[in-house]
């Protein structure tokens, strides 16, 4: 991973593709509790696979970023849809982001809340992390196509909001909370255009 460059207080990150070398960093990040997944905590589940395929790095990649298939919070299998699946990169591992997508349309599936979703380990928040990352993945969506992304986060996710709002998302609504009762997902429409 490259270098850290400091601007002011906000860290210069970059999006990198996930790698066999950034592999113990993120391992590293899991052990310490981080989850990917802003749904539920993978973080079990990928150190077990992890610790499984510790001789075989490139199929916890694989099965990771490629399979042909994507577990859901409730236990079943969904098809995945094409992606775009980058870690957030100052130097040392951030978290991840991930831009999905349909080819041809900017709807979703049901099964998919938005577009782009984001985890950056706790002890990187509040750097500028997730606002630049989210900037640096709009023209790869723009690339795809899409005009605009769709962008939600927990009714109290203030840090979420917050960078969703620094990349000019325009509030669409909310929709009922797929795993958290009396709460709402707040959507955003995000332009990919500067």
């Amino acid at each position: 991973m490259r270098p850290a460059i400091k601007s002011g207080r906000m860290t210069i990150i970059s999006l990198i593709r996930p790698n066999i070398e950034g592999l113990p960093a993120y391992e590293d990040a899991l052990r310490r509790g981080w989850s990917p997944n802003t749904t539920r905590n993978v973080s079990g589940e990928q150190i077990a696979l992890l610790d499984k395929l510790r001789h075989a790095p490139a199929r916890f990649l694989y099965e990771t970023y490629e399979s042909p298939t994507i577990r859901m919070p409730d236990g079943s299998e969904m098809e995945r849809l094409p992606a775009h699946d980058f870690w957030i990169s100052d130097g040392e591992f951030c978290g991840r982001l991930n831009f999905r997508f349909l080819r041809g349309t900017e709807e979703l599936p049901p099964h998919v809340s938005g577009h782009i979703g984001y985890s950056v380990v706790p002890w990187k928040r509040r750097l500028g992390c997730a606002t630049q990352a989210l900037r640096l993945v709009l023209p790869v969506a723009r690339s795809e196509g899409l005009s605009r992304v769709l962008v939600t986060c927990d009714d109290d996710n203030v840090g979420s909001q917050k960078v969703i709002l620094a990349n000019g998302g325009v509030f669409a609504g909310e929709t009922p909370h797929e795993t958290r009762a009396g709460h709402v997902k707040l959507n955003y429409w995000v332009p990919t255009l500067p």
